[in-house]
């Protein structure tokens, strides 16, 4: 699990940095300037919990899984909201309820003794 917020940290700094250059991402999500410092700033609390481990690792999990989730229902029932914050579309939306479920799933179901930091 501590490898999987690693991996998933350094994708969404990447992905990040490449809206900046790159928009839409893939051709497929939507982002803005905003968007790119979210997917950043996730990233680098994720790559951050991946590293540590124990307590940390479960609660920057579920806080941002519960924030993802949120942002998910947002994109579902009120679209055009969201879209005055940040852009989003169909592709955006299903990828913040994936990373809601990846994120409350490790948050609130990794056993201590996996998350726990390496000795």
């Amino acid at each position: 699990m501590r490898q999987l917020l690693q991996v998933l940290g350094v994708i969404l700094i990447v992905v990040g940095l490449i809206g900046f250059v790159n928009n839409p991402i893939l051709g497929l999500f939507a982002v803005n300037g905003l968007h790119n410092i979210i997917h950043i700033v996730t990233g680098v609390a994720l790559l951050y919990a991946g590293l540590q481990g124990g307590t940390t690792l479960r609660l920057i999990s579920q806080i941002f899984g519960v924030v993802y989730l949120l942002v998910f229902i947002l994109g579902l029932v009120a679209p055009a909201v969201l879209n005055a914050i940040i852009p989003n579309n169909a592709p955006d939306t299903a990828l913040h309820a994936l990373l809601a479920l990846v994120l409350l799933y490790i948050g609130f179901t990794a056993p201590q003794r996996l998350a726990a930091p390496r000795a």
